[in-house]
């Protein structure tokens, strides 16, 4: 049997005591820890959430949880979570499920006290692993440990049975493989994906657009791309993606998923308003989409740093940056231009214009559209000279003066 060796979290104070609480009510044996954490342990990976699975009901888990004076939080009651919170840990608890019927985006599910049934409804053999407080290693499908060890991504029994219990499990074959896959994709997973991806128009946008973004936050997510734009689900989940080139080559320039987001559009800041509407991006991605369409034209590698700044300015220095890494992965062989203006548009702050209303009434000038003009007029110069911090009296007054001649 495969056991879990050198692991912190699995001996740590706050998870024993979630264990012991569960046990405490169901004996020993009721819980397990499932999933994530049991796989990246056995694949040496960072663990970022302990979840655990129980043979207990959802109202035994939380008056456990509560006995042990520990906090309880009913998050998904009715799918059988509860959330414990030890020193200040969360630790998501499942009880035992098996499906009673799906639609494809959502599951009536029913309690069970059998763990190959609750491994069963689990999208990947590698994601069905189990491990008690001990770090002994169960593997229900007989499958996942080998997988993780080789880097499989393998449906847990019928790949097309499981995607259409839930089609977003199409979009997390790729993202998985892009996160912890070796070699090729399985065959049999990418067959599925390929003749049901046309089932994803029933998911919600903001499941497909947190699944895209995880996917491209990978270390290397080029071959998981290749294989989405091969199957035809890339087009699916973003028929604006043109050709794949920019986005081949600035991953290797940038681990930010909206930098490489970016490069599968056109430069077009429409065509990235429309998609990130669709999809629900969250707004500050939507922002930086269209504003670096919105930058690109007046951004350019040959830029001097006062018309760097002048674009910052202008388009703000996310946008500037973000155009800048797009001309980047057009143009690699440029880097020493490309970190010279990023510096400006990272690093540069954008100036208060500094004069007003105020200081036009002052020359004498009547409140009224002309004083906008005037600003306007003094913001274009000052721009032009690249932002002077001083002499705006006199600048002001030579382009008032001339008005009231």
């Amino acid at each position: 049997m495969t056991v879990l060796t050198g692991q912190a979290w699995l001996t740590a104070s706050a998870t024993r005591s979630v264990l012991a609480a569960l046990e405490a009510a169901g004996g020993p044996g009721c819980a397990r820890f499932v999933g994530g954490c049991v796989r990246n342990a056995l694949m040496g990976r960072e663990i970022d959430d302990i979840d655990i699975a129980t043979t207990l009901k959802p109202e035994e888990t939380e008056r456990a949880i509560r006995a042990a004076g520990l906090k309880a939080v009913p998050t998904g009651i009715d799918h059988g979570t509860v959330t414990a919170v030890a020193e200040r840990q969360p630790f998501e608890i499942t009880t035992l499920r098996r499906d009673v019927s799906t639609d494809g985006r959502n599951a009536t599910v029913a309690f069970t006290d059998d763990w190959a049934e609750d491994a069963a409804r689990r999208d990947f053999r590698l994601n069905a692993l189990y491990a008690d407080g001990e770090g002994r290693v169960f593997d229900p499908t007989g499958q996942g440990v080998a997988d993780a060890a080789a880097g499989r991504i393998v449906f847990v029994g019928d790949p097309g049975t499981r995607i259409r219990e839930d089609y977003l499990r199409i979009l997390r074959f790729f993202r998985f493989f892009a996160w912890y896959g070796r070699g090729e994709p399985d065959a049999a997973g990418l067959d599925a994906c390929r003749d049901l991806a046309p089932g994803m128009t029933r998911l919600s946008a903001e499941r497909v657009s947190k699944e895209l973004m995880k996917l491209l936050a990978a270390t290397d997510p080029r071959p998981a791309m290749a294989a989405m734009e091969k199957t035809g689900v890339l087009s699916q989940v973003l028929p604006e993606a043109g050709p794949m080139t920019l986005f081949d080559v600035v991953v290797d320039l940038s681990d930010d998923p909206v930098v490489r987001l970016m490069t599968l559009f056109p430069v077009d800041a429409e065509a990235m308003r429309r998609a990130s509407e669709r999809l629900r991006f969250p707004n500050a991605a939507r922002d930086r989409l269209v504003g670096s369409a919105l930058a690109a034209p007046v951004v350019s590698l040959d830029m001097s740093d006062a018309q760097a700044r002048a674009a910052v300015y202008r388009q703000g220095g996310r946008a500037v940056a973000d155009a800048l890494m797009r001309l980047h992965a057009a143009a690699p062989g440029r880097g020493e231009e490309t970190m010279r203006l990023l510096g400006v548009a990272n690093g540069w702050v954008r100036p208060r214009l500094p004069v007003g209303g105020k200081e036009v009434a002052r020359l004498g000038l009547e409140p009224g559209p002309e004083t906008g003009r005037l600003l306007k007029a003094f913001e274009d110069s000052w721009i032009a000279a690249d932002f002077p911090g001083e002499g705006h009296a006199e600048r002001l007054a030579a382009l008032v003066n001339p008005r009231r001649g």
